[in-house]
């Protein structure tokens, strides 16, 4: 078992948030696309989720690195073989990052190490409900944070930069989030489930039968594929719409797929 060290200044998360977190209000909100474009997207339905707390943007290189500083066992030469694919943070030299992309989302990163990061600083992931109702913020029935038209002046996608971008490159959403379309995909707390717009309940729901806090004390033992969101930037116009849903092991490890937290 890996021990992480929690920041002090996160000792008492409860009744604060944290810098660079924006309140993403309570609310009933439709979650899905009828004009479905792919397998992994699903009819609309209707829920409600509660009030809470998110990242502004991704977590960064910077970021991440000053966790791997304070905790050595999720070190590239010393993750355990069980947390990661072999690719774990490839393009890192030890605990050194790509030069010039301090502010660049961290990329290379498992679910694993992802989980392990948001407990460092007193957060966990967000739900895949939460991440689309965030990245819609309010706007009903569009494919992407802003709207239906589709513009590389608004994101970084289809491989048109052809690396990772700075987070805050890009125009935030209308609550104050940045590339909930492209640059990384983000990794959700939830279990995948083709069932999961059917299954699950109408007020705060989430893939499966655990709830968050059994997630956050267990994941190390967990094995089931994990939902990604957001889209990447090297993937589809269609990956980047907010109703698309992807996942892979929480095992895996890619160049375009990276998490930020909520609390």
């Amino acid at each position: 078992m890996h021990l992480l060290k929690k920041d002090d200044a996160c000792e008492e998360m409860t009744s604060t948030h944290s810098e660079n977190m924006v309140l993403i209000p309570a609310g009933t909100f439709e979650l899905g696309n009828n004009d479905a474009e792919s397998f992994y997207e699903q009819q609309v339905h209707t829920w409600h989720v509660n009030a809470f707390y998110m990242d502004t943007h991704a977590v960064t290189n910077l970021e991440y690195h000053k966790f791997l500083i304070e905790n050595s066992s999720w070190q590239k030469d010393q993750i355990q073989d069980e947390f990661h694919d072999g690719d774990y943070l490839l393009s890192w030299d030890g605990t050194s990052y790509p030069a010039g992309q301090a502010n660049h989302p961290v990329t290379w990163v498992s679910w694993y190490s992802a989980m392990a990061y948001t407990i460092w600083v007193g957060k966990r992931l967000p739900t895949e409900a939460e991440w689309e109702y965030a990245a819609r913020a309010g706007l009903s029935g569009k494919k992407y944070p802003w709207g239906d038209v589709l513009s590389t002046v608004k994101a970084n996608y289809d491989r048109n930069v052809g690396d990772t971008t700075a987070v805050g490159k890009y125009p935030a959403n209308g609550y104050g989030l940045y590339d909930m379309s492209g640059n990384v995909w983000e990794w959700c707390l939830d279990l995948y489930d083709d069932d999961f717009y059917f299954a699950s309940p109408r007020k705060n729901p989430r893939s499966g039968t655990n709830e968050p806090e059994y997630i956050i004390n267990n994941f190390m033992d967990l094995k089931t594929e994990r939902v990604l969101r957001g889209g990447g930037w090297s993937t589809s116009p269609q990956d980047i719409c907010v109703a698309r849903r992807f996942l892979l092991s929480p095992r895996n490890t890619i160049y375009d797929c990276g998490f930020r937290c909520v609390q």
